[in-house]
């Protein structure tokens, strides 16, 4: 089993990596914008419409003329990009900056003007245009629609010029900011956009943006990271093309950087690399990746954080050895820490990471010492927890991590101990997938429930504190084996445990144990709603339906409510040891020709009689009271049975309490067991009126199971 998660954890990741770059520099680009836009917003109506479109004709007029070195020129156009800038913030206004034919004019300005005679080397206001030209492109490119349209005007190549305009000497601020423009908007081009991606591989802009990544500028550094990143995502030439450019070893040095900006891109390209690429993880492990990502668990930035959980567990699928590395080098605490973390995407990484570092794979002792780490490093009771998420994301990592700890037998103890099975057999869980991956862990935990691991959770169900033996008891009820169920709950008191529930203060506990007690009902395979009828002291013998009331060799005859009814002493006498004593005892029946039954109807006297003759009858319910009564007047006890199965299938909520009482008035043994069941079945429905019987009838409950669990214990030990 796999939780396959780690695709929709990274395109999360993802998504929330790119724009942020453009939202952050907003800021700071405000202050640098002074330029009016001319009433900004989305105007009012068409009059706004207008408006706007007159001023967005009039800056890409200023941008068609106002190409050269002339410093009124450069002035101008430098105005007219920042005013376009600020409108390209606002993605309504994208389609009217496209049908106001902004594009063209600003890719047109990414490029310095050509030099002309009597410029004498002045430039002014050098980089500003490039720089304003690539913010609003950049801007524009979060629209997708936009995005091709961008490219097909020649943007690309020009952007990753302006990549390497540092490398004439110039290291200015202008410089820089003009490079980490360019890189954003290469960003924003590319993301989510396979062709774009290709492109700007096959335009030559990877090296120039793997060589930023040693730029003194951090925020340049930061802003190459990012495209890379983006760049690297699902496609799998440029990955090895960042790796053949020597990418790595910066990658790892920026993962140590104290600027959190810088180690959460560096993170994210790493990651981007290694998704579902063998190789370049083991290249990346090689280069000594693994300390500095374990690191980032404990860093002060969330972001990375998350980054770093979902790249260690890319990491630990890769082999055994690296799941033993991550482990030794001491990941499972921070991750441990995470998974109780106020972020919802905190908790969810972690959790992945240790699913994964819990899985089995090839080198099985390998992987119990990280389950047992993982467990003994207190992260059973957190992953417990987010069972309770009403995400069914974190749900699942949390589940499939719960599985990997499963397996090894040194957790099933402490698994029982703090509530584990309890809480996945009471939780709700969104998704199939989460449903299969709890039952597999409860059939894991059940395998296991034998040898050391069985001795271990006895001796807690003695020694432990009250809550942790009822925690025992319970998860045993429904776990442990046929065979073991004398010996932990006969023998070790687990019973006693589990019928002490039901009286306890505590609705919830109440009904665990009914439910526990149910399931161990259903598993002791000599349980059933009708208890075997004991054998008759002398050979059984049925004359047959055609001797029923026939006087035919009738030597007896029942006078019932003034009809006669004939008999043959020889059958009856067969029948019970009443009709035995009433024929070879000192009654007076003994020689009497006619015998009187004042106290029974005669349908219910002939329905015993036939009985009696062939054996079987169809007891309905509307006579089945009745006769129980007169087969418990007359010991016979396998019509006695037939009834209480038919009044056994008549016990409801309403009537439960008088079915147990009816049980008692004619020692009912198999009605009473019938109701015991049906209260331990239905606990959570009963009625408080109920109650009081509940608490009357525990020794009976008690004396039942040890019984039932007696007989089925010694029942096994027979089976060949």
């Amino acid at each position: 089993m796999d939780c396959n998660r780690s695709d929709d954890l990274q395109d999360i990741q993802e998504k929330k990596g790119q724009k942020r770059k453009l939202e952050d520099e907003a800021a700071a680009a405000d202050s640098e914008i002074s330029a009016s836009a001319g009433g900004g917003g989305g105007g009012g109506g068409d009059g706004g419409r207008q408006s706007l479109l007159s001023e967005v004709a009039a800056q890409v007029k200023v941008l068609e003329s106002a190409f050269s070195w002339v410093e009124t020129d450069r002035a101008a156009a430098k105005r007219a990009t920042h005013v376009l800038a600020e409108l390209a913030k606002n993605e309504e206004l994208g389609s009217l900056l496209v049908e106001g034919g902004v594009v063209p004019a600003l890719v047109k300005h990414l490029r310095a003007p050509p030099s002309a005679e009597g410029d004498r080397g002045v430039r002014p206001y050098e980089h500003e245009v490039e720089k304003g030209c690539a913010f609003a492109l950049g801007h524009l490119a979060v629209k997708p629609e936009l995005q091709q349209l961008i490219v097909d005007c020649g943007a690309l190549p020009h952007l990753i010029d302006l990549l390497k305009r540092h490398k004439d000497g110039s290291t200015t601020r202008a410089v820089n900011s003009l490079i980490r423009r360019a890189a954003d908007a290469i960003t924003n081009l590319a993301h989510e956009n396979s062709s774009i991606k290709i492109r700007v591989r096959m335009e030559g802009g990877i090296q120039p943006l793997v060589e930023l990544l040693d730029f003194m500028d951090t925020k340049v550094q930061r802003a190459a990271a990012g495209a890379l990143r983006t760049l690297a995502f699902k496609n799998d030439e440029n990955k090895n093309q960042i790796v053949e450019c020597n990418a790595l070893p910066t990658l790892i040095l920026m993962l140590r950087s104290e600027d959190a900006a810088i180690h959460y891109e560096a993170v994210g390209v790493i990651g981007n690399l290694v998704h579902s690429s063998p190789n370049i993880k083991k290249e990346v492990l090689s280069a000594g990746a693994l300390q500095p990502v374990i690191g980032l668990l404990s860093s002060c930035c969330p972001e990375s954080q998350r980054e770093a959980a979902l790249l260690l567990g890319q990491f630990a699928a890769a082999d055994s050895d690296c799941k033993v590395h991550i482990v030794q080098r001491g990941a499972v605490r921070p991750l441990i820490d995470m998974l109780q973390s106020d972020d919802f995407q905190l908790r969810e990484m972690s959790a992945f990471a240790l699913g994964r570092l819990a899985q089995v794979s090839l080198s099985l002792c390998l992987d119990a010492h990280n389950q047992a780490g993982i467990a003994y490093n207190g992260g059973l009771i957190p992953l417990l927890k987010l069972l309770d998420s009403k995400n069914g994301s974190l749900q699942h990592n949390a589940a499939f991590a719960l599985y990997g700890l499963a397996d090894n037998e040194d957790n099933v103890s402490d698994f029982i101990r703090v509530g584990g099975v309890q809480k996945l057999q009471d939780g709700e869980f969104i998704v199939q997938a989460t449903k299969d991956c709890v039952a597999k862990t409860l059939k894991r935990l059940e395998e296991k429930i034998h040898g050391r691991v069985l001795n271990h959770l006895l001796y807690l169900m003695r020694i432990a504190e009250k809550t942790v033996q009822r925690r025992v008891a319970l998860a045993l009820a429904h776990l442990c084996s046929p065979d073991d169920q004398q010996t932990i709950f006969v023998d070790n008191n687990g019973l006693e445990l589990l019928v002490g529930l039901l009286i306890c203060s505590s609705a919830r506990q109440q009904l665990d144990g009914a439910v526990a007690l149910f399931k161990l009902a259903n598993k002791a395979m000599s349980l059933s709603p009708v208890d075997a009828a004991p054998p008759s002291p002398t050979p059984q013998v049925y004359l047959g339906e055609q001797y029923v009331n026939n006087p035919t060799l009738s030597d007896v005859t029942f006078l019932v409510e003034g009809r006669r009814f004939y008999a043959h002493r020889i059958c009856l006498l067969a029948s019970s040891d009443a009709f035995r004593a009433m024929f070879d005892g000192g009654y007076r029946e003994k020689d009497a020709r006619d015998i009187e039954i004042p106290n029974i109807r005669w349908e219910v006297f002939e329905l015993m009689m036939r009985f009696i003759y062939t054996g079987s009858i169809d007891v309905t319910l509307e006579i089945a009271q009745d006769l129980l009564r007169a087969s418990d007047q007359y010991l016979l006890e396998g019509l006695k049975r037939l009834c209480e199965y038919s009044i056994a299938q008549d016990i409801s909520l309403e009537n439960v309490s008088s079915m147990y009482e009816l049980s008692e008035a004619f020692n009912a043994i198999s009605l009473r067991h019938s109701c015991i069941l049906f209260i331990l079945e239905h606990f959570d429905k009963l009625r408080p009126g109920n109650f009081p019987l509940i608490h009357r009838i525990i020794p009976e409950i008690q004396q039942y199971f040890v019984k039932a669990l007696t007989k089925s214990n010694q029942r096994s030990t027979l089976r060949p």
